[in-house]
């Protein structure tokens, strides 16, 4: 071996030590993260879960496209607890990005802090974390408009004339709350409309399989229940097999997967549903994580960014006083065109 080749060799070495001996501040936490290759990772909400699935393809996509490790991490259940555990090992492992789908907003919110407090960029996705624990959340459509609508479609589907139930994920999950508190608020505001189309109950499937089948099968013993809102795709894969077993009158609307939903759109089940392209919600978080680590954006109100073939994106204010980036508004799926969509995703 010549001593060009030793003398390199040794440099190499220190340089390493020096890392590991200062990586206890987060100053110089901040410099370890400064490499070639940074590692983004994706918490999801469960790592079965086939939307979450969908989201890290596009979260994938993206960190292959700038350039940097992608990771994908997730409990076994949706549970807050365990998602705090894989936050710990994230801080351990030193990652440069954590994006989240929160399985409980304020719960997370120590381990959260705890990771930025290391120079960790920290974002959510689809379902929020406090505000005071992230630089930006990831905002897939208007929940106003999600929550108004998903009303309006069960009210047009029953003509008028039915109780509604909600079938929702789990009882802390952000995403489902606001829309359920949008929903209300369409009820609420418009009594003469919705008289003869109550909401008779909220039922929480806890985004799994079995419960929400269970909770279905719940619903449909109270008679008055004409139709179904599951603003949560496990949920409306697991009522639209009950209600298609039973060969129910019943309806369904909600946001589902179009390849999971399209044989209860094609007969008559679910007359329509909602969704966003999930592979674009988490094309857009790993620019966003990004942006947020070259230091382009630090998540205030009025930062733009370049999201790849997203295009130019706005950092806005969000409804919990933080601020969020929209993806986009809410598109339909029906007969007419379940057909081209159900091979996509």
């Amino acid at each position: 071996m010549n001593i060009k080749k030793i003398f390199s060799i040794c440099i190499s070495a220190v340089l390493s030590v020096s890392l590991l001996a200062g990586c206890g501040s987060k100053a110089d936490s901040d410099s370890s993260k400064g490499d070639s290759n940074p590692t983004y990772a994706f918490v999801a909400k469960d790592v079965q879960n086939p939307y979450m699935k969908k989201v890290y393809e596009g979260f994938e996509k993206a960190c292959k496209e700038i350039g940097v490790t992608p990771l994908y991490k997730g409990p076994e259940a949706a549970t807050p607890e365990k998602q705090i555990e894989i936050i710990n090992q994230l801080i351990a492992q030193n990652v440069s990005g954590i994006a989240i789908a929160a399985n409980d907003a304020d719960a997370l919110q120590p381990a959260l802090k705890e990771a930025m407090n290391a120079g960790i960029k920290v974002i959510s996705l689809d379902s929020a974390v406090n505000f005071q624990s992230r630089q930006t959340h990831i905002q897939q459509a208007d929940p106003e408009k999600i929550g108004r609508g998903l009303i309006q479609a069960a009210y047009e589907m029953v003509k008028g004339e039915g109780g509604i139930a909600i079938l929702s994920a789990t009882a802390q999950a952000t995403n489902q709350n606001l829309w359920i508190e949008w929903m209300q608020k369409e009820l609420k505001e418009n009594p003469d409309k919705y008289g003869k189309t109550p909401l008779i109950k909220i039922a929480y499937g806890d985004d799994d399989p079995t419960k929400s089948t269970s909770e279905t099968q719940a619903l449909l013993t109270n008679s008055d229940v004409k139709v179904i809102i599951a603003p949560t795709t496990v949920g409306m894969l697991a009522a639209g097999k009950v209600l298609q077993d039973k060969k129910s009158n019943v309806l369904l609307t909600g946001l589902g997967l179009p390849s999971e939903m399209a044989p209860f759109i094609e007969d008559g089940t679910c007359p329509w549903m909602y969704l966003w392209n999930p592979v674009d919600i988490g094309y857009l978080a790993g620019f966003t994580m990004d942006s947020l680590k070259k230091g382009e954006i630090s998540g205030v109100k009025g930062d733009t960014f370049k999201a790849g073939t997203l295009g130019e994106k706005t950092v806005t204010e969000a409804a919990d006083k933080g601020t969020e980036v929209m993806l986009g508004d809410p598109f339909k799926f029906d007969k007419t065109n379940i057909s081209e969509w159900k091979t996509v995703y």
